[in-house]
This record gives structure tokens, C-alpha cells and sequence, in this order.
């Protein structure tokens, strides 16, 4: 039997928290604005230990996202927060800016580190440098194939992290764009709501797509009007003993993310302990997600069988 890479999902409050790991997730990705981008929900220190305790109690893992680009003004604020995860005893911390990885090797010398830029983890060389400063994992880019993904995995000296499922990140700017534009338009700021719940999309008419479109303290995201879906083509990267497999649930329901990490569970054990019945499920498993996708949000392989292009 092969190795079974974690399920990492991300849960937008506590509740969550507690159903996705019953509904199989092996580990979760949470943290707050602050200090972490585009998380499905906000959770203050108070939260990240509540949920902490909740894990390590049924042997599952926290990862806390501190994955912003941090600008002179929030780098005196890095050393505190990372001390307080310290003591929480979080399992990791999921990392851009070299910034957060100088402090945390001085406040949280064995603290895990993860490496995720986003979209610049695109070949093992990289991962392999962040691993020679201190990262034990890199969080590989949506933007390429499969082969891209083995030989990296092949090659690398740190665990890898693939995003199999959800939505990705096409554009971020620090600037309030939505805002700007409404005042552009005369529009009071205090009625115009400008955040994920707002559920604001740009319209492309000619591809009939709509872009997830939210502003926080970070600036502004344009997110893919498409979700990621993999759950039918995992045993390649299941073979290649990818290490995590990471379904994104910004912008949708915990009932979603249920039924979605219960399938993946589900089509992770079969695929690593049975393969012909995995083969015989897998367009079962595709059609169970095909149905409670949201309106206007189709599944789509991403890059994973695309030639890359940037």
C-alpha cells in the first residue's frame, strides 16, 4: 500500500473546524487577515488555540497562514504573534516573506515552515533553496502540469503541498480598487460593503465567466471564475507520493466543504488501498461534486493538463 498524502482543507469559523475534521480532513490552514491572505475565515489567537486544541486532540494538525507581504510597519508586530503560535503549539506556519521565516528561526527555532509565494514555486531548485534557510514544505504553484508536479516532487528535498480542489488567486493589488471606484461613482463607502460577503464578480460576457471579486485589509483580489477539480485524476500524483493534497473553501458553505472533503477522503483511500475500485468510483466521485457546485462556478483540471504558459 502507498503513502496517503494529508488532507488539508481550510474551515471559515470553529464550527468548521470540528465538522471537517469528522468528514476526514487531516489538517487545516486558518489564521487571520492581518497576517495571512485570502483565508475563508478570520481567526483571531483565540480561535487559532481553540482550534488547536480541538486538532491535537484527534491527531490532526494546525497550519496558521502568514502569508501576506509584510511592509515595514507590520514586521515589528511578526515576533509577538509567532511566539503566541509558539505556545499554542500550531503545527506550522505557512510562509511568503522572508521575513516571517528570519523571526520565526529566532523566536521559534522548530517551528515547521511552509513556503508558499502563491505562484512562484514552480521548480525544485526553488522549493529545495527555501529548504536549505529552513522551510520543511513548498506549497507548489496552481499554474503547472502534472509532469511539472512529479518531477518537482521526485526532486525535492522538502514535502510538497498541491491545491487539488477550489478556487485560485489571479490578481491581487494593495490598492482599494473597488473602493476607488465606487467613490469614482459618487457612492457612499459606509453602505457599499466591499468584502467577501458582499459576493461582488466581474463580468466577462464573451467566456460567460465571473470573477469572485473582495477587498480587505491586504487591498484587492480578483479570484478564477472557475474551481480546480481533481478528484477523478489522483494517482499520479498519489504514486509520485505528493504530501498534501489542499482543498481551498474561500467563498463557500461549510455544507460545501463537507460534502467536498468527504468525497476526497473517500477517493484518497480507495485510490492509495484499491485502485480498480477507485477507477470504477472515480466519475461517481466528479458527479457528486458536479452537483452541489455553485450556479455560475464550473469545475474545470486547472494547468494540471495544460502546457504551462505565463
Amino acid at each position: 500500500m502507498g503513502k496517503k498524502p494529508e488532507l488539508l482543507v481550510t474551515p471559515k469559523d470553529l464550527e468548521a473546524v470540528q465538522t471537517l475534521f469528522q468528514a476526514g480532513a487531516d489538517a487545516i490552514v486558518i489564521g487571520e487577515q492581518k497576517f495571512g491572505l485570502r483565508l475563508a475565515g478570520e481567526f483571531k489567537l483565540n480561535d487559532i488555540r481553540q482550534a488547536t486544541e480541538m486538532a491535537h486532540k484527534e491527531n490532526k494538525k494546525v497550519y496558521v497562514s502568514m502569508n501576506a507581504l509584510f511592509h515595514n510597519d507590520k514586521v515589528g508586530e511578526l515576533a509577538g504573534y509567532i511566539e503566541m503560535l509558539k505556545e499554542i503549539k500550531v503545527d506550522g506556519i505557512i510562509f511568503g516573506d522572508p521575513a516571517v521565516l528570519m523571526v520565526a528561526r529566532e523566536v521559534a527555532p522548530d517551528m515547521k515552515l511552509h513556503w508558499n509565494t502563491e505562484q512562484t514555486a514552480t521548480n525544485w531548485f526553488t522549493a529545495n533553496y527555501w529548504g536549505t534557510k529552513g522551510a520543511k514544505r513548498a506549497v507548489l504553484a496552481r499554474e503547472i502540469n502534472m509532469d511539472a508536479i512529479v518531477e518537482i516532487k521526485e526532486n525535492a528535498e522538502v514535502e510538497v503541498e498541491v491545491q487539488v480542489h477550489g478556487m485560485t488567486a489571479m490578481f491581487q493589488s494593495k490598492r482599494t480598487l473597488i473602493g476607488n471606484y465606487m467613490q469614482f461613482q459618487g457612492k457612499s463607502l459606509e453602505v457599499e460593503k466591499r468584502d467577501k460577503e458582499r459576493n461582488l464578480h466581474l463580468y466577462d460576457a464573451e467566456r460567460e465567466a465571473r470573477y469572485p471579486i473582495f477587498e480587505d485589509e491586504n487591498g484587492t483580489h480578483i479570484m478564477s471564475p472557475n474551481d480546480i477539480c481533481i478528484i477523478d485524476e489522483l494517482e499520479e500524483m498519489i504514486d509520485a507520493e505528493v504530501d498534501s493534497f489542499k482543498i481551498d473553501g474561500l467563498l463557500k458553505t461549510t455544507e460545501y466543504m463537507e460534502v467536498v472533503t468527504t468525497l476526497y477522503r473517500e477517493a484518497i483511500d480507495l485510490c492509495v488501498e484499491d485502485r480498480d475500485a477507485y477507477e470504477e468510483q472515480k466519475e461517481e466521485y466528479l458527479n457528486k461534486i458536479e452537483e452541489i457546485q455553485p450556479v455560475h462556478r464550473k469545475l474545470d483540471t486547472g494547468f494540471f493538463f495544460k502546457e504551462t504558459v505565463y
